[in-house]
């Protein structure tokens, strides 16, 4: 029989009661992050969400554990690669799948790494003194020169295009200009809540975004509503005001006296005796 380290059905423990005790859970991925980076990225979490790393077959155990408790949270297996981790909140899937993205940081290049975008430098100064660096510059393709007694880029030049590779030699002269053009963090690969699992192509939405224009839809159907005279439990209160207030105006101009109307038609009726006061004289 193998031996089975004693450790890891405590862990497996653990991973289950964090998948069984949390609203919303998440498998996400963190391979690739240097330890200072995703230090960061969990303090950007803390409060809001909890992280727990662990080999990839402890985890699947802990989710074929879950799955007696909570139907269909096994299939969060088929969403395991790399090296993972278990992301656990109260929070939304929207709002968790935001928050998560907003943790990704910028990274220097290594070389090697594919560019997801134009890498680009821009026309100006240069941290550097005269000297080798010019030619250095110029040899991964910056257009640098001497102007003033200083090193400065030309123009504005595409160093990396979209799609290629970057070499060590450009990946080294951009962390000197202090370009960062790696982008690192966590991929949350698929939430599970209420039985359901979502996936960033239905989760990558603009949150606030979204609330927002919601609202003004709500806003835009109260009017419509109102103006269209429909009446619910939510338009009574504003119809009703707005009939009084159109009655009030009707009777303010047709002249009919009450306790509500006495006051403004004495202020029209002294108004209107001042007006003709001014055209007699």
């Amino acid at each position: 029989m193998a031996h089975v380290a004693e450790w890891k059905p405590g862990e497996v423990k653990q991973l289950t009661d964090l998948l069984t005790n949390s609203k919303v859970v998440g498998i996400v991925e963190i391979g690739g992050i240097p330890a200072p980076q995703m230090q960061k990225m969990r303090k950007g979490l803390h409060g809001a969400a909890s992280i727990r790393s662990a080999k990839n077959n402890l985890i699947f155990r802990a989710l074929d554990d879950a799955e007696k408790q909570i139907k269909g949270i096994s299939d969060l297996k088929e969403l395991v690669s790399g090296q993972t981790a278990i992301i656990a909140t109260d929070m939304n899937p929207f709002r968790l799948y935001a928050k998560v993205k907003g943790t990704r940081t910028m990274a220097p290049a290594k070389g090697g790494e594919t560019a997801t975008y134009d890498i680009s430098v821009k026309a100006g100064d240069t941290p550097f003194k005269p000297g080798p660096v010019v030619g250095e510059l110029q040899k991964v393709g910056i257009p640098a020169a001497i102007q003033e007694g200083k090193v400065v880029i030309k123009n504005d030049k595409v160093i990396v295009p979209e799609g290629e590779k970057i070499t060590s030699e450009v990946a080294q002269m951009l962390t000197r200009l202090e370009i960062f053009p790696v982008e690192i963090g966590m991929n949350l690969h698929a939430v599970f809540e209420d039985g359901s699992i979502f996936k960033p192509d239905v989760l990558d939405i603009d949150v606030d975004g979204m609330i927002g224009r919601m609202r003004q839809a709500s806003t835009n159907a109260l009017n419509l509503a109102i103006e269209a005279g429909w009446y619910n439990e939510l338009t009574i209160r504003p119809l009703l005001m707005k009939a009084h207030n159109n009655a009030f105006i009707l009777a303010i101009e047709k002249g009919i006296l009450t306790k509500d109307t006495v006051q403004n038609l004495i202020s029209k009726a002294h108004a209107n005796m001042l007006a003709l006061k001014n055209i007699t004289t």
